[in-house]
């Protein structure tokens, strides 16, 4: 079949060398893509939330199947639009996809569905955020999330009520999300250790994907500012089998169950899990694979993994056509400098024909060239991936990639996997 990805990061880079793979892909297109891309499938200059845009392409090139990599194009309801059109994509409706794109919208929905996450107040104005956290409600520390899209960055645990205030003015007064902040979600802090856990969804049923954990702050250690995932490991040891079917019976199911209207939630479904003494609870739902968590899950999926996902887009999926391959993977995010603030780009990479395929892989993210060159072009630049039968073993195989590539500025932590391994 013919597959078309949508989007142009280290996780489109990921979905389309794992579909490259498959011996029922006959050919991949990727729109916008990068240059990392370009040596699995077509890169064709159609941007990722150009809905119309991508319909045309999937229905000139003759896709069979659609997967939707940001969740930038399934709010502006690209789903929506090729289903309309008779074409198979994987991908939520819009509004399902308000389970990423709204924090209120997301808490609102698991409050009616049961599901368990975090205590919570939405604030519309900055008076009524002020007054949230300047109680005793939630205590210290408290949460403040900017509501919409904020690349991962409108998250701030604050330590105190001066921070909390701090994060609301940020948010809500001096706009620095723009209208993502408009309002804020104060919750409680849960505290406990974090796994993200991935199913695939066909509107009446899922299946489980795997796990991750992914490091989020920019220094080694768990300091610094919040990034969009400075590096992940897979599967999660804390996601037993026993977890695994309490979070299926009583987090997915009801997702599922509860967004059943246009043809149900369809598609991948990313669970934000804090392990907390009163068991997992939902911290946030992605509507679309992770990031970087894509990176190291996917080359652990076995099977008919394209087949798989068109019979999700259909509306068919089965049971056991996907397996995990068992080992271990290790990814280690390059930043430029600058990141997570504002990147510096334009730098020339060296060292990418130096890492070996057999001991690791690099999907590319914020690239480009430029004569004859790979630089920089965004905050993430890659993810550096290694495997192996144990994840010391597959962290020891991604460092020494990474030891072989190096631009100017070059950030990256260097304890991802760190705490599994010992």
């Amino acid at each position: 079949m013919n597959v078309l990805v949508v989007g142009g990061g280290g996780r489109e880079h990921a979905l389309a060398w794992r579909l490259a793979q498959d011996s029922d892909v006959t050919r991949v297109l990727c729109a916008p893509g990068n240059p990392g891309i370009a040596a699995v499938a077509e890169c064709v200059p159609v941007e990722a939330t150009d809905t119309e845009g991508m319909l045309a392409l999937a229905e000139r090139e003759a896709m069979v199947l659609t997967v939707v990599g940001p969740e930038a194009a399934l709010d502006r309801g690209m789903a929506d639009r090729f289903r309309a059109a008779g074409r198979a994509i994987v991908g939520p409706p819009k509004h399902a996809a308000a389970l990423e794109t709204s924090k209120a919208f997301s808490k609102q929905f698991m409050a009616r569905a049961g599901i368990p996450t975090a205590r919570y107040v939405v604030c519309n104005s900055a008076d009524e955020a002020m007054s949230a956290v300047a109680g005793d409600r939630f205590g210290f520390p408290v949460v403040v999330k900017a509501d919409g899209l904020a690349g991962g960055k409108g998250v701030v645990v604050a330590a105190d009520r001066a921070e909390a205030e701090a994060a609301v003015q940020a948010s809500m007064v001096d706009r620095v999300f723009g209208g993502a902040g408009a309002t804020v979600v104060i919750e409680e802090c849960l505290t406990g250790p974090e796994v993200s856990f991935f199913a695939l969804a066909d509107g009446q049923r899922a299946i489980a994907l795997g796990s991750a954990q992914d490091h989020k702050r920019i220094f080694d250690g768990d300091l610094g500012p919040n990034t969009g995932g400075m590096g992940a490991f897979a599967p999660s040891p804390l996601m037993t089998p026993v977890l695994e079917e309490r979070v299926m019976r009583t987090i997915v199911g009801p997702v599922i169950e509860g967004l059943q209207v246009d043809g149900g939630y369809r598609g991948f479904l990313y669970v934000g899990l804090m392990l907390t003494p009163e068991g997992p609870k939902v911290i946030e739902f992605n509507v679309r694979f992770g990031d970087p968590e894509a990176q190291v899950l996917l080359p652990l999926i076995e099977g008919r993994f394209a087949a798989t996902l068109l019979d999700a887009a259909e509306g068919h999926l089965g049971a056991g056509s996907l397996r995990a391959s068992g080992g271990a993977a290790v990814g280690v995010v390059l930043a430029s400098a600058g990141y997570p603030g504002a990147p510096s780009t334009g730098a020339v990479i060296h060292g990418l024909g130096d890492v070996s395929a057999d001991d690791a892989t690099v999907f590319h993210a914020g690239t480009a060239t430029r004569e004859g060159d790979t630089v920089t072009a965004g905050g993430r630049v890659m993810t550096v991936v290694g495997r192996g039968a144990t994840h010391a073993e597959a962290m020891t195989r991604a460092y020494a990639a990474v030891s072989a590539i190096h631009f100017d500025g070059m950030q990256f932590r260097r304890d991802i996997g760190a705490a599994v391994c010992r």
